[in-house]
C-alpha cells in the first residue's frame, strides 16, 4: 500500500513537471521568441537590433543569473536612458516565470 501511494506521488509530480514544461514553452512561444528566436540564440531581425545574447553559449549561461533573469521578466529591461528594451510578462504568474527561466537554462549546450 505504501509503495502504491509513493508510487502514485511520483507519477504525479512527473506530470505536473511536464505540465509545466510544455507550459513554459507555449509561453516562449507566446512571448519570448520574437526577439530571442526559437532556440535561444537571438539570432531574429529584433534580437540582432538589441543586440540580445545567445543563451546556448555557456559563457553566457554562467554569467545568467536566475533572480535578474526572474526580475527581468517580471518588470522588462531598459536601457540607460530609459528606453525600454523589453516589456515586463504580463499575466503570468511567480511559478510561470519561474519555468520561463528554467526553460531558457534547457538552451545551454
Amino acid at each position: 500500500m505504501k509503495k502504491a501511494i509513493v508510487l502514485a506521488l511520483l507519477v504525479c509530480a512527473a506530470a505536473i513537471g511536464s505540465a509545466r514544461a510544455a507550459d513554459a514553452k507555449d509561453n516562449w512561444e507566446k512571448s519570448c521568441q520574437k526577439c530571442h528566436g526559437p532556440d535561444g540564440k537571438g539570432d531574429t531581425k529584433m534580437g540582432k537590433k538589441l543586440g540580445i545574447k545567445d543563451y546556448t553559449d555557456a559563457k553566457v549561461q554562467a554569467d545568467f543569473k536566475d533572480d535578474e533573469a526572474l526580475k527581468a521578466v517580471k518588470e522588462g529591461l531598459k536601457d540607460k536612458d530609459g528606453k525600454v528594451l523589453m516589456k515586463a510578462a504580463e499575466g503570468y504568474s511567480d511559478d510561470e516565470i519561474k519555468a520561463l527561466v528554467t526553460y531558457v537554462r534547457g538552451f545551454k549546450k
